[in-house]
């Protein structure tokens, strides 16, 4: 009896160290599962995030305070607040910032170009720091039949529009018609499906074209800055389809129309999409850069018409565990499929 009572309690300080082990790393957001590793074997491991962000997350996204952030108050705070983080980010002395973010979110600068972050002159230049070549190699590169990851993100998939809406986007009229802004180009993609990666601020920032073919559209679309961690998208608040945001749509001779909307948040000053992207009739190639964000948080939604896509099997069994996957840009999203 002594001894099982021994056992459990150091079972509890055990656990105990365990989570102030995580709290002064402040691994504190959502668990994800890294993709590096495999799947189901890969390493489940929960992002670092600060800690006052992630309880004003939990406050602001409470269904009793939820009424907060639909006041016009509060949402010219955000953008208020949106607007002077990318100005500061773009101050000379913002430089000094680099060298404690690289450290506390161990991020390896052998991957970026340049890599030594004395050669960044503001916070911002290093926030939209490109890849070096080769560290993202592009899967089955010359297969236009597979479709690659966008960014270097965190990331969801599901079959279809409605099943995204029960199990992880919350939000009381998200729907693409609203993403886009727009019942008729939206309806095109009702029934098909949808990948959600969401950026953090240690993030690479830019992102990249999923599938090759001919860019039929582009739309800027005003909107606010709310946060897209998933606390957020799980609430009853719009997030997705109130944020300031860019849609492009890219038709595919292998995946049929494909939908790119690349959203701002919190703190992201400005969604930017490559002008080759803004002009309709352009030929792009999978893997090619559309964009970039600037500094803060932000997402991307991908979608394919109705049984246009076959997503990865490792994709769709962490989302359906409500488990997102800490995923690379130019690795693979999945297979193009005949339709329906």
């Amino acid at each position: 009896m002594f001894s099982a009572v021994l056992t459990y309690i150091h079972a509890w300080l055990d656990y105990g160290l365990s989570c102030c082990k995580m709290a002064k790393n402040r691994e504190i957001g959502w668990m994800t599962i890294d993709r590096k590793a495999g799947y189901p074997t890969g390493e489940y491991k929960r992002e670092q995030q600060p800690i006052y962000k992630k309880l004003k997350l939990l406050i602001l996204f409470n269904p009793l305070f939820e009424w907060i952030d639909r006041t016009r108050w509060f949402r010219h705070k955000l953008h208020e607040k949106a607007y002077m983080a990318g100005h500061d980010t773009s101050e000379p002395s913002s430089a000094a910032k680099i060298r404690s973010f690289v450290d506390f979110y161990h991020i390896d600068m052998n991957d970026f170009e340049p890599s030594d972050i004395s050669q960044y002159h503001t916070f911002q230049d290093f926030f939209i720091r490109k890849h070096k070549p080769g560290t993202r190699p592009l899967y089955a590169e010359g297969d236009n039949s597979k479709a690659v990851v966008v960014a270097d993100s965190r990331l969801v998939v599901y079959d279809t529009v409605s099943k995204a809406c029960r199990i992880w986007i919350k939000g009381h009229h998200f729907n693409i018609e609203n993403l886009v802004a727009d019942e008729k180009s939206g309806h095109i993609w009702d029934s098909g499906s949808i990948a959600s990666f969401r950026l953090s601020p240690q993030d690479y920032h830019r992102y990249h074209c999923p599938v090759a073919g001919t860019v039929k559209w582009w739309k800027p679309i005003v909107g606010e800055y709310y946060g897209v961690d998933p606390i957020a998208i799980r609430s009853d608040i719009d997030i997705l389809t109130n944020n300031a945001r860019c849609a492009v749509c890219i038709e595919s001779e292998e995946f049929g129309q494909v939908l790119f909307v690349a959203i701002g948040a919190s703190e992201v000053g400005t969604v930017l999409i490559n002008e080759k992207f803004r002009t309709p009739g352009s030929k792009v190639e999978k893997g090619e850069e559309l964009g970039m964000f600037e500094f803060g948080g932000s997402s991307i939604v991908v979608c394919f018409e109705q049984g246009r896509i076959k997503f990865d099997e490792d994709l769709i069994r962490a989302s359906d565990r409500l488990l997102e996957m800490s995923v690379e840009m130019g690795t693979s999203l999945g297979t193009a499929q005949a339709g329906v």
